[in-house]
């Protein structure tokens, strides 16, 4: 009878007797299992809109190139704040765990490698090895808050040779008198200006096809031998309402500089300014395609320099060519200027 009676509980699960089934468990955050939802669907079903952006996403990075400057300066504009394009990635990821969806998963594999393939470089330092001099080029605002704080950051940077651009006539004599006594050679053209601590000869201002002087040529007679350093300040695009994009002034200016730097009978060049675009801006190639990048070389990190209130671009530039290593580069603190000074150490090959 006892036997009967055991084998009666086992054949009929679910009576009293029986222990209450184990929980399953919820899986991952809690939500649906990685198999079929509710209504069926596989997890290579799930997600194929995340899964598409994340290919567009990927397809900007790796073909950013394309996107025409015909319309808005758009290709520019995507290449000056490319690297952020990388932020799709974890905006992506939450909705495609949300959805336990493989599809997605794996398609955001995409933009990660791009991105990590066009700007994984960036996040190791590579500063090394001992210099021989240091540059500073910083763009002061003709609005700057305060000047005073400007020079002396200029002065404790410690640099042997400084670049200024946008110098309002109203601080030019502020800038003068502070840095007189740290930097011996001077000299000004238009709005930009070179301070020095080596001397400075063959002074000659570069056309930017702009109508009043940005940039200007000089040679700086450095202990190891001589530099010709190049000062400017390239257009930004803007909107005006008479004549839209000012895109074609601001390459103009650029294939400008690029052709001065071309011809540079002095070796070793250095070029120091604001270009108000990125290593990565198409428009700058007639420059960036012949010099090196300071902080591409030798920099920590992205080296990002304006907005100096939140910086997301490095559109202010220390290049060099003709042998010139960078062994170092950097941001300095933030003064009264809405852009980071930038600095960069060299050594003389």
């Amino acid at each position: 009878m006892a036997q009967a009676d055991r084998t009666e509980r086992i054949a009929a699960p679910g009576g009293a007797d029986d222990p209450a089934p184990a929980a399953r468990p919820a899986g991952l955050l809690g939500l649906r299992h990685w198999g079929r939802d509710a209504r069926g669907a596989t997890t290579w079903r799930r997600g194929l809109v995340v899964a598409v952006l994340a290919v567009l996403t990927g397809a900007l990075l790796a073909f950013h190139a394309e996107v025409p400057n015909s319309v808005g300066n758009l290709g520019s504009l995507l290449e000056t704040f490319l690297p952020w394009v990388g932020l799709a990635v974890p905006v992506l990821l939450v909705p495609a765990l949300l959805r336990r969806s493989a599809t997605a998963l794996i398609a955001l594999l995409l933009p990660v490698v791009l991105w990590a393939n066009l700007f994984g470089g960036l996040l190791s330092d590579k500063s090394g090895g001992k210099g021989d001099w240091t540059v500073v080029s910083h763009n002061v605002a003709a609005a700057n808050t305060d000047v005073p704080a400007t020079v002396r950051g200029l002065v404790s940077s410690g640099a042997e040779i400084v670049a200024l651009q946008e110098l309002a006539s109203r601080a030019l004599r502020s800038y003068e008198t502070g840095l007189a006594d740290a930097y011996p050679y001077h000299t000004v053209e238009g709005t930009v200006g070179l301070w020095s601590k080596f001397p400075i000869s063959g002074i000659a201002p570069v056309d930017l096809k702009m109508g009043w002087t940005r940039a200007f040529r000089a040679q700086v007679a450095t202990p190891q031998g001589p530099v010709a350093v190049y000062v400017a300040h390239l257009p930004s695009v803007r909107l005006k309402a008479e004549g839209g994009f000012t895109v074609n002034q601001r390459d103009a200016s650029a294939q400008a500089l690029g052709d001065a730097i071309q011809a540079e009978p002095v070796k070793k060049v250095l070029l120091l300014g604001d270009l108000n675009g990125t290593m990565n801006d198409r428009s700058l190639a007639p420059v960036t395609s012949q010099m090196r990048s300071a902080q591409g070389a030798a920099g920590d990190g992205f080296g990002f320099s304006w907005p100096a209130s939140f910086p997301m671009a490095r559109i202010d530039q220390i290049l060099s060519k003709g042998g010139l290593a960078p062994v170092d580069s950097r941001t300095l603190p933030r003064d009264g200027s809405d852009h980071l000074a930038v600095a960069a150490t060299y050594r003389y090959n």
